[in-house]
């Protein structure tokens, strides 16, 4: 038996599947790596607090998920497919001369190099049937439709393609009969190359006693290792490698007229498809440079990067992602002299009269002498905070019956949240108009909280990491398409158009207190300052009073407004003033504004996640006024973290977590400082003013146990098991926006609404 058992060992290993695997594993590691990459990450291994995994297993087309969004991830997936057996068939073919013997070599190749994909494929469906169940509650029909739109979808673009090789590619028997293609016969390069690797092929052969042809049959290779005629097998090899580079080409030019249809819903293929075609493109060029150029492979390459590094330093490559609205001719020059002239103390009192007499405007609308002033206050983190904000002022504003906004006085934060408060503000302003909405409804938070990721990856396919040769039009000005533009045209359609505006067109409504007013603070990458942008001038945020032109305190902000007054400040799209806010690394781009040196603008939440240091610095200017006509601030802050978090412990930490740590405790703990900051100028505000200053928080609070939860089962309560959290992701799934939803419902969100409830109407 052990003899039997050997035996079997023994073919098993010499077979020609096994052998490819570790000829792979030996040689190709940077293939294994994508494979292991993509397993990792459709498990969640990888990226999951960003939610990377559900652009796999919950991939979107055309706003919907099923047979058919899972049949362009389908194609995709088969396009990778073959993209790997082309690249291996390239580097790797000639090694095993037998199969250029072989009738329909490529084919026999790519059976006998399916093992891996094979094991990827289903790794992948069984995590797609665990993730549907589990968070989507998708059963029966509607599950098996969007297993067979992916299986039909890998198996289709494989036919395809394969159909192109048994057509175009010619075998051994073909070129012994004497249909050589002559253009092989009479090219010097290829006779060159076959020359070549015949040599190769003398010093080394990859031996195997059996392979798997096209009818699933065990077929032995004993009488294959004598033929004679070398140099024709070589010959097959270039020939097919040919039609492979063919097929590269034709993806290249299939991503490119994408492109040209980016605008258009049904040629937008989902986040997961555009991430496989990207991989595909990696394989492919990967294999390529490393056929023609051999082992000056990485030599080519870091030529390759620093030429391009070169042209964009030369400026005939255009990296610089601009704002819709501006005019970047002249550019205004960014330095000290300039900010300190623009800071000058006469613009400070202008503006600061301006505001009291939006303040003036704001307590007009009440019949009390002096009311309560809200600052609403919310942090960043992509869709889950857009929503959540979002949720959050419904119910705020239904517990103070519809007068949430007219409370409100000024609007800070970052991200996300600063998007889905934006959202309810314009809704707010077309109901003060006289239009007809229920604040309340539903339909708004399905509308902020649809996808806006697939766009992007879509965008960053065909048009940024090639070349983004499409340009659109706003306000008579030209601009590049990039995936910039694929964020505000996605947020703008999920939000039903309503934020389509210019930043000036919220002035006369901020000027008249009809809506309160909205500040943009996202942070100045070149030095650190906030870039503060709002339909008023506020240089009032950038310095204090008594310090201005006596070289006092540093200048902490500069006004949008002012500095690019010459660049059409006032035309600057609204949607691209939310996106300077929320520009999250690599997804959403940072904005480069024109000046000299260019200004480049990174995400509000650098700076201050909350939005508090922005409301506190707005109070200390306007104290005087604020102490005489209100009877308190509330500082209403919807925050999509929880405030007192436990402190994690760090158990056996690797060699590789004691080398990272000292940067990343930084930046896992950058909230926490922040709202230490924070709250210490919160207690400097208290100490400053004679009247009540109360802070209400709305938390987002998953470490709340789900027993808490209304929508969870007795079996659940039981348990007494933790919510998972949200992704930090432009994607939500169906689970996670019922979670942020129903979250408002925790004991200390109620009592929090109570609370504020009760300071805002307890002298009405």
């Amino acid at each position: 038996m052990i003899k039997a058992f050997v035996k079997f060992f023994v073919k098993l290993y010499f077979s020609f599947p096994i052998q490819l695997v570790l000829d792979h594993f030996k040689r190709n590691l940077g293939l294994i790596f994508i494979w292991v990459l993509f397993m990792l990450t459709v498990s969640g291994q990888i990226g999951k607090v960003y939610g990377v995994s559900f652009l796999f297993l919950d991939p979107e087309y055309v706003g919907k998920v099923n047979f058919w969004s899972f049949l362009m991830v389908g194609l995709a997936f088969g396009n990778f497919i073959v993209a790997f057996h082309i690249t291996c068939y390239i580097l790797d073919g000639h090694k095993y001369k037998f199969i250029g013997i072989l009738e329909r070599p490529f084919g026999k190749f790519s059976l006998n190099n399916s093992l891996i994909p094979i094991i990827a494929l289903t790794v992948y469906i069984i995590w797609i049937i665990r993730f549907q169940i589990d968070n989507e509650n998708t059963t029966g029909m509607d599950l098996f439709l969007m297993i067979l739109g992916l299986v039909v979808g890998v198996f289709f673009m494989t036919f395809l393609l394969y159909a192109y090789f048994k057509f175009t590619n010619k075998d051994i028997f073909k070129f012994l009969a004497g249909s050589v293609d002559k253009r092989l016969k009479k090219t010097r390069l290829n006779r060159e190359k076959a020359l070549k690797k015949l040599k190769e092929s003398k010093q080394g052969d990859q031996y195997v006693r059996s392979y798997i042809d096209l009818r699933f049959k065990v077929c032995s290779t004993k009488n294959l290792y004598g033929f004679y005629n070398k140099e024709a097998v070589l010959r097959v090899f270039d020939q097919n490698h040919f039609n492979s580079v063919v097929i590269e080409i034709l993806i290249i030019i299939l991503i490119f007229m994408l492109g040209i249809f980016m605008d258009n819903r049904l040629f937008q293929l989902p986040a997961a498809a555009s991430c496989l075609l990207i991989f595909s493109i990696m394989v492919m060029l990967g294999g390529a440079i490393s056929y023609w150029f051999r082992g000056w492979g990485v030599t080519f390459m870091l030529g390759l990067a620093l030429f391009v590094n070169f042209m964009m330093r030369s400026g005939v490559i255009k990296g610089d992602y601009r704002a819709a609205g501006l005019a970047y001719e002249p550019q205004v020059s960014y330095d000290l002299d300039n900010l300190n002239i623009l800071n000058s103390p006469e613009n400070f009192d202008r503006d600061k009269e301006q505001v009291i007499g939006v303040l003036e405007n704001w307590k007009g609308k009440f019949k009390e002498e002096k009311p309560k002033m809200i600052f609403l206050t919310v942090s960043g983190g992509g869709q889950r905070a857009a929503l959540w904000v979002f949720n959050g002022m419904q119910k705020a504003d239904s517990v103070l019956k519809g007068e949430l906004m007219n409370h409100t006085v000024l609007i800070t934060g970052a991200s996300g949240g600063i998007i889905g408060s934006a959202y309810f503000r314009e809704l707010y302003r077309r109901k003060v108009v006289g239009q007809d909405i229920n604040l309340q409804s539903e339909g708004y938070l399905e509308n902020i909280a649809r996808d806006n990721l697939n766009p992007i990856i879509f965008s960053l396919l065909v048009s940024d990491l090639f070349v983004r040769y499409q340009r659109f039009e706003y306000d008579g000005k030209s601009y590049r398409k990039d995936r910039g533009y694929a964020f505000e045209k996605k947020l703008n359609e999920n939000t039903g158009f309503v934020l389509d505006r210019k930043l000036s067109d919220y002035k006369k409504s901020e000027l008249n207190a009809d809506i309160p007013m909205l500040l943009l603070s996202p942070t100045i990458v070149n030095d650190g300052r906030r870039l503060y942008v709002s339909p008023l001038n506020m240089s009032f945020m950038n310095s204090s009073e008594d310090t201005l032109g006596n070289g006092g305190l540093k200048i902490r902000g500069v006004d949008f407004n002012r500095l690019f007054e010459d660049q059409d400040s006032e035309d600057l799209s609204f949607l691209t003033a939310l996106r300077m806010s929320a520009s999250f690394p690599y997804i959403t781009p940072r904005i480069s504004l024109p000046s000299e040196p260019p200004v480049e603008i990174m995400d509000a939440g650098i700076s201050d996640n909350f939005g508090i240091s922005d409301a506190i610095r707005f109070v200390y200017v306007f104290r005087e006024w604020i102490e005489e006509n209100t009877s308190g601030v509330v500082f209403l802050t919807i925050r999509d973290t929880r405030k007192v978090e436990p402190i994690e412990e760090q158990r056996n930490p690797s060699l590789m977590d004691k080398v990272v740590y000292p940067i990343a405790s930084v930046y896992n703990n950058l909230a926490n400082i922040q709202d230490i900051n924070n709250d210490r100028e919160i207690e400097f505000a208290q100490g400053l003013l004679d009247i009540p200053i109360d802070l209400v928080e709305l938390e987002y609070n998953t470490s709340t146990l789900i027993e808490d939860q209304k929508f969870a089962s007795d079996q659940q309560k039981a348990e007494r098991k933790e919510i998972e959290r949200a992704s930090l992701s432009w994607h939500l799934t169906t689970k996670e926006k019922r979670n942020i939803i129903d979250n408002i419902e925790l004991p200390n969100n109620q009592e929090a609404l109570k609370r504020l409830q009760k300071i805002v109407h307890e002298e009405e």
